[in-house]
């Protein structure tokens, strides 16, 4: 029998309660609690960063925090990123316009790192960039897209117009 906790949680502004197994990590629990299937699960271990979500607005790896250390926290998940259904993120929307997805694996962790990064560095070289998802691994678009879809959504959040 395993040690259960309640836990409460906002994730993507939406108020939570839950019993959880101590164990559950909180990639599982958004996954199979909550059913929200956008963080996906890459390695397991903390090195792929797929899994990667914002916790009170920093990146974290969800498959290394397990959810009772989220417990009273802020949570966001690619499903919240967009301003509302009929709209995208100016980020979202750059990915797109500069290829900078292919198969989509990827392309949940690395678009919640690139949102804290872009809040935290409004206008960041093509370098900064290639560092800050220097954590996050991509098998199908070779980086270049999504270095450029950065940039270009750097300059829409700076109020820019760059496509």
């Amino acid at each position: 029998m395993s040690a259960t906790r309640t836990i409460s949680v906002t994730v993507n502004g939406k108020a939570y309660e839950r019993e959880v197994e101590v164990r559950v990590t909180l990639a599982d629990f958004l996954r199979q609690e909550l059913g929200l299937t956008g963080t996906h699960l890459g390695c397991e271990h903390g090195v792929c960063g797929a899994c990667t979500i914002q916790l009170n607005g920093r990146s974290a790896r969800s498959c290394l925090t397990l959810a009772v250390q989220a417990d009273g926290q802020e949570i966001k998940t690619v499903e919240g990123v967009a301003p509302s259904a009929d709209e995208l993120h100016p980020l979202q929307e750059a990915l797109s316009e500069h290829h900078g997805l292919q198969c989509g694996f990827c392309t949940p962790g690395i678009l919640l790192t690139l949102l804290e990064f872009l809040d935290d560095n409004p206008d960041p070289s093509e370098a900064d960039i290639r560092l800050a998802i220097s954590g996050n691994l991509c098998r199908c678009t070779g980086y270049q897209g999504i270095v450029d879809a950065a940039l270009a959504a750097a300059e829409r959040l700076r109020g820019g117009a760059a496509k």
